[in-house]
């Protein structure tokens, strides 16, 4: 699952066509809506909450696949206590070197699938596919355990995956170029039908210091799930499946979602 190496220095070149805030506000919608005040909707800023006797009141949200930091530090922008999770040690020394001195995130080196957060904490979040690395139901059971095992009763996780629909009619077997001005990736796809795993190998070409590209290679997989999958993974996993959502307009999840946003919740 550590596929992020060379790519973690060009990922959020790659990645600025992603509508991050948009996602950051439906997510602070639903954290609202499932009793996770921000420390703005406290009256107070996350530096200040300290002197103001609510630090306590304000959640702490783990972000787990949180990569670079890029919805992570949006949260704390919002004013909750925020905790990075990431398999990619490349990629959280980008997201440490990118968060502010005030109010900096927690980064912790971890497998969601063994996640230890050392304390309980009142709400999760995971967004950009980071489930479709896990690769077999047990592996998303382990995940979702997990989970619960670091969660509040009643904390809530709130999670995005691209659908089988996606991998298998989307993307398919296509071959994606991209070129930037001190960058350019190949992206050489393909989808197993009868596992539901898509593979691609990336090919980097990134400018050095020198002015010449160096090329690296890395090869990814993920796996494609449908939302009935998804839930009878996240039930046996110990939560309670509450909301499903079409993952780009936040409207009921239809045949052709290419991504579904899902909210559990642990209860009992």
């Amino acid at each position: 699952m550590n596929e992020y190496s060379s790519f973690a220095q060009v990922y959020d070149t790659f990645m600025d066509n992603v509508p991050y805030d948009l996602w950051a506000k439906k997510l602070g919608e639903l954290l609202r809506e499932y009793g996770c005040a921000s420390a703005a909707e406290l009256g107070a800023t996350a530096r200040a909450a300290d002197d103001l006797g609510k630090v306590g009141q304000i959640p702490v949200v783990a972000d787990l696949g949180c990569g670079t930091g890029a919805m992570t530090l949006r949260l704390a922008g919002m004013g909750y206590r925020m905790i990075g999770v990431d398999l990619s040690e490349e990629m959280l020394m980008i997201a440490a070197d990118r968060s502010p001195e005030a109010d900096r995130p927690v980064y912790l080196h971890q497998d969601m699938r063994k996640l230890d957060l050392g304390e309980p904490v009142q709400a999760m979040v995971s967004v950009c596919d980071c489930m479709n690395y896990l690769l077999t139901e047990d592996d998303l059971i382990m995940t979702f355990r997990a989970a619960r095992r670091n969660l509040q009763e009643g904390g809530v996780f709130l999670f995005d995956f691209h659908t089988l629909y996606y991998y298998r009619d989307v993307v398919g077997d296509s071959t994606i170029a991209e070129s930037r001005e001190d960058c350019a990736f190949i992206w050489e796809n393909w989808f197993d039908p009868g596992t539901h795993l898509n593979e691609y190998d990336l090919t980097l070409f990134m400018e050095e210091e020198d002015g010449r590209f160096r090329r690296s290679a890395e090869t990814h997989c993920q796996r494609g799930y449908t939302t009935e999958e998804m839930c009878r993974a996240a039930e046996a996993g110990g939560l309670q499946v509450m909301q499903e959502l079409d993952g780009e307009d936040f409207g009921p999840v239809r045949e052709d979602s290419e991504r579904v946003l899902m909210v559990l919740v642990k209860k009992g």
